[in-house]
């Protein structure tokens, strides 16, 4: 759109329509100049008029935007509506307008508004392509590999990149001026910024195919998408949030190294091993009996499926005690996670629970009495006179605990004596 052209008149309205009578004329506008409702050798000049009249209305029903038109015309935008610079407008010239400033020539320190020539340079690189990659601790502690088909964009084996036909020649772009790349104001309340953004005429080409030159298996876009198989390897001991990077195999660009696809590990949480670094933690339990006698047994079923056996006393340990609390630690060293990049491995630490006979549990007398004489008595034993012997429930919780708290128990009298001592707390 040439910066001559009059919005309205596109529009076929006058400069004092409201926002309702702007929105309608470009109704009837769009769907008079379709270009499905023209021939095909008329299509693309169809096409060019109906994204004027989108342009028009996307500024004209926009208040910010229609006022910078009015005032400043179709130079204070770039070619996609968005406020910016095309043709010979200066945006020095419209800050110093709308601000008052006299001239932008003492804010060369000022962010973001550097000319054309400091626009960055065009990536070596396409992006890469990170994803999330959810594996369980037994995936880690063996090592994985997994194959995936993966659909991505190649340079067409047809145009070689190029987009058009063999003797075709593009056309420079006119919204960017061939840079691929263009300058935009964005409106912030009172203040204009300026930012430097791909041109999304071209795509950042500088330059395009008409659609006649286009290329017939790409269609211009200088791509095609392949479906490839590939592999990745997770080593054993790798953790959560490490990164197995697949060098190369994003998206490719044409002019640019094609970008890797990265893959961050999300350890799942396990019902039985907890990991800290190379370490591991389990709970196992065992009956009151082999908490007091001692035992030799399997005790937990490891990562990779082995049994881990456990004799206690351990008859290489010094200790020669079979007693084992509630809570206490053994430690299986060489039993942890392993350790990338050696042989090595971290340690297991398993935490006793004494699982305590339930209600199924019914010993005669004697047998009680026999334990009675084997088991430790209580030590040391309380004396105290008198003596009262309660009633108590068994089995209950602390859901109650504190609920006796007496109403207005925020106070409290003594009066008993005439004259005697009396207290309020506060």
């Amino acid at each position: 759109m040439s910066d001559s052209t009059d919005l309205y008149e596109l529009l076929g309205v006058g400069r004092e329509a409201s926002p309702s009578e702007i929105k309608s004329a470009y109704r009837k506008a769009a769907l008079k100049s379709h270009p499905d409702k023209f021939p095909e050798e008329e299509r693309e000049e169809a096409s060019a008029n109906f994204q004027n009249i989108q342009q028009a209305y996307e500024i004209l029903s926009d208040d910010d935007k229609r006022h910078l038109y009015d005032t400043h015309g179709m130079g204070a935008f770039n070619g996609s509506g968005e406020p910016g610079m095309n043709g010979g407008v200066d945006v020095d010239d419209i800050l110093a307008q709308m601000f008052g400033m006299g001239g932008m020539g003492g804010m060369g320190g000022m962010p973001g508004m550097g000319g054309m020539g400091g626009m960055p340079p065009r990536p070596r690189q396409s992006p890469d392509e990170e994803q999330k990659y959810e594996i369980s601790l037994e995936d880690l502690y063996k090592g994985k590999t997994v194959k995936f088909a993966s659909t991505k964009n190649v340079i067409c084996s047809h145009c070689k990149g190029r987009g058009g036909k063999e003797k075709a020649t593009a056309k420079q772009c006119s919204t960017c001026q061939g840079q691929g790349l263009r300058e935009i104001l964005t409106q912030r309340g009172a203040f204009l910024t300026k930012s430097t953004v791909v041109c999304s005429t071209c795509s950042g080409d500088g330059q395009f195919y008409a659609t006649k030159d286009k290329c017939k298996k790409c269609k211009g876009k200088k791509t095609n998408e392949e479906k490839k198989m590939l592999e990745i390897y997770i080593p054993r001991g790798a953790k959560d949030g490490d990164r197995i990077v697949l060098e190369g195999e994003a998206d490719q660009v044409p002019g640019q190294e094609p970008g890797d696809i990265i893959f961050q590990l999300e350890e799942e949480e396990h019902p039985v091993f907890t990991r800290a670094g190379a370490d591991l933690k389990a709970t196992i339990d065992i009956t009151l009996a082999e908490s007091l006698t001692g035992f030799s047994r399997v005790v937990i079923k490891h990562l990779d499926g082995r049994g881990i056996e456990l004799q206690h006393p351990n008859p290489n340990s010094k200790n020669k005690s079979p007693t084992l609390s509630p809570g206490q630690i053994l430690k299986v060293p060489g039993e942890g996670m392993p350790i990338k990049r050696s042989d090595e491995k971290g340690d297991l630490y398993l935490i006793v629970n004494v699982k305590f006979p339930g209600a199924e549990w019914k010993p005669s007398p004697a047998v009680l009495e026999k334990l009675k004489e084997m088991l430790p008595k209580p030590d040391p034993r309380i004396e105290a006179e008198p003596v009262d012997e309660v009633e108590y429930e068994a089995k209950k919780d602390l859901e109650e605990f504190g609920s006796k708290d007496p109403a207005g128990g925020d106070a409290w009298e003594d009066d008993e004596e005439e004259g005697g001592a009396q207290c309020t707390t506060q």
